[in-house]
């Protein structure tokens, strides 16, 4: 199998073209021609993917949180060999961005107050990066630097307020960073600022601010959904028709993690108090492989080809990837995961869906994405396809209609069509 080094040669070797549009690319340079021919003689299927004009060596993107908090964490995932990185949110003004700890709790297979057994799922009450925003894009600058081939994505929310998302806006832009994901979806923490999933509840909000945000951007715009509304697809629709290249879903879904049954508070636990956060890890994957679907499903049907969507939610094992990629996702997004199983973990994840697309004979992504989003249907016409299979299997079974159906030559045949033992 080819090496994580090879995969992002190749990835750089194709990155020469510029992006559509308004949209610039991020200083990428084609190199490593000698290890593009290697590759293609190895056979391996290739993992590559071209998103807005971005390329990458694999669709693995650390997703926004701490896995991204800082220069130290960044590098480090870059040097694994993730595809691409979205930092922490940032906003113009960390000094109102006060975290509390402990801010994380488990939820175990077991029953409740179980202290092992595997994780299932994982609720945060974070807030977005409390580091000063200048040190967060002098970090930027750095990685850029060390990494120009490699894709960095900046993450930002902002309050209501038209000329601070523009100031923000240009400050990350300056940077040097490739694209810029919209944080319309942290769940818990400042909802008084109108900022996180005050705006992607609100689709007049949304749109009014998306219009904002893509008059003054000039790299790849994706907006974040949140779950925690009725049907994702509305705000997904407003923020591709307001300019957005794609849309990443889901963010984390409102949760009460639960209760100690102990000492009767609730966790996680802060000076005895808590507050509902976001659950995320493996429990969340099938919520968010039906909103991925639904979203994947009304961007096929209103939306010509060129926006992209990026799928996260609980995924831990290459096989849980190529199910997002199968529903339409471009990128998988990886960040709870990160935090249980390290950097590192992008090499399974990279060998185990080359295993999958061998499995399928499959060369490339594109091969096989959106490949099972065709059997998805409603229930009336479950039933009317049932209904017209079992009148097909008791046509078989009862054998001929008429006597004017017997053939000499099938005659054995057709008497057997119509024994019963």
């Amino acid at each position: 199998m080819e090496s994580l080094t090879l995969r992002a040669s190749i990835a750089a070797a194709a990155a020469a073209s510029p992006l559509q549009q308004r949209r610039l690319p991020g200083r990428q340079r084609a190199t490593y021609v000698r290890a593009m021919a290697s590759a293609s003689a190895a056979g391996e299927p290739d993992l590559s993917v071209r998103v807005n004009g971005l390329q990458m060596p694999n669709p693995f993107v650390i997703g926004s949180g701490p896995p991204g908090t800082n220069y130290t964490v960044m590098k480090r995932a870059f040097d694994e060999g993730w595809g691409g990185v979205i930092a922490k949110t940032v906003s113009l003004d960390a000094e109102k961005v006060i975290n509390v700890t402990p801010r994380y709790a488990k939820l175990r297979a077991e029953p409740n107050g179980a202290a092992m057994g595997r994780i299932i799922g994982w609720q945060n009450i974070e807030l977005i990066s409390d580091r000063p925003l200048e040190t967060m894009l002098n970090e930027f600058k750095q990685l850029k630097k060390e990494y120009p081939d490699r894709i960095l994505i900046g993450s930002i929310m902002e309050e209501y307020n038209k000329a601070a998302w523009h100031e923000l806006i240009e400050r990350v832009e300056e940077s040097g960073v490739d694209a810029l994901e919209i944080n319309f979806s942290c769940p818990h923490g400042m909802p008084e600022r109108k900022m996180g999933a005050a705006v992607g509840q609100d689709c007049d909000l949304l749109e009014e601010v998306c219009g904002w945000i893509n008059e003054k951007a000039t790299v790849p715009v994706w907006a974040k959904m949140t779950p925690n509304i009725t049907d994702i697809t509305q705000p997904a629709r407003v923020s591709l028709k307001s300019g957005c290249e794609g849309v990443s879903a889901i963010n984390t879904i409102m949760s009460v993690m639960g209760i100690n049954l102990k000492t009767l508070r609730p966790e996680p636990c802060v000076e005895g108090y808590s507050t509902p956060g976001g659950y995320s890890a493996r429990a969340v994957h099938p919520i968010a492989l039906a909103k991925v679907m639904q979203i994947a499903r009304m961007m096929k049907e209103e939306f010509a080809d060129g926006q992209s969507l990026s799928a996260i939610g609980g995924v831990e094992t290459g096989n849980d990837a190529a199910e997002f990629i199968l529903l339409g996702a471009d990128t998988v997004q990886v960040c709870t995961g990160v935090m249980m199983h390290g950097y590192p973990l992008v090499k399974k994840l990279c060998a185990e869906l080359q295993g999958f697309m061998r499995e399928h004979n499959f060369s490339s992504i594109e091969e096989f994405r959106g490949a099972s989003l065709p059997y998805f249907t409603t229930h009336t016409d479950l039933v009317h396809r049932q209904q017209e299979a079992i009148k097909q299997r008791k046509a078989i079974k009862k054998g001929l209609q008429s006597d004017k159906d017997w053939t000499g030559d099938g005659f054995v045949k057709e008497t057997e069509s119509m024994v019963s033992n």
